[in-house]
């Protein structure tokens, strides 16, 4: 009787977090995205990819982390802040 040594599915699919370059595979994974839509932001070149041989897709772990952390929002306790900063000045 073999024992079967590999990973459990849900910690492999979790190995791709640790690559610095994603397949389009990983990177909806990645971003929690369906691939739909992942395709509909590549084409209106609204996230940044890579192309190499004309064919595949790549993405930068790190490219893909800034997409994701754009427009940021503002805690309550910061705009409260800002706005005390603003009215003592």
């Amino acid at each position: 009787m073999s024992k079967d040594l590999s990973l459990p599915k849900n910690i492999t699919d979790q190995l791709y977090f640790l690559k610095p370059i994603l397949t389009f595979e990983e990177a909806c994974k990645y971003a929690g995205l369906s691939k739909s839509y992942m395709y509909q932001h590549t084409s209106n070149g609204n996230i940044p990819f890579y192309k190499p041989e004309g064919r595949k897709i790549y993405f930068k772990t790190r490219e893909l982390e800034s997409w994701m952390l754009r427009n940021r929002s503002a805690s309550k306790e910061e705009i409260r802040s800002k706005a005390a900063k603003h009215s003592l000045a």
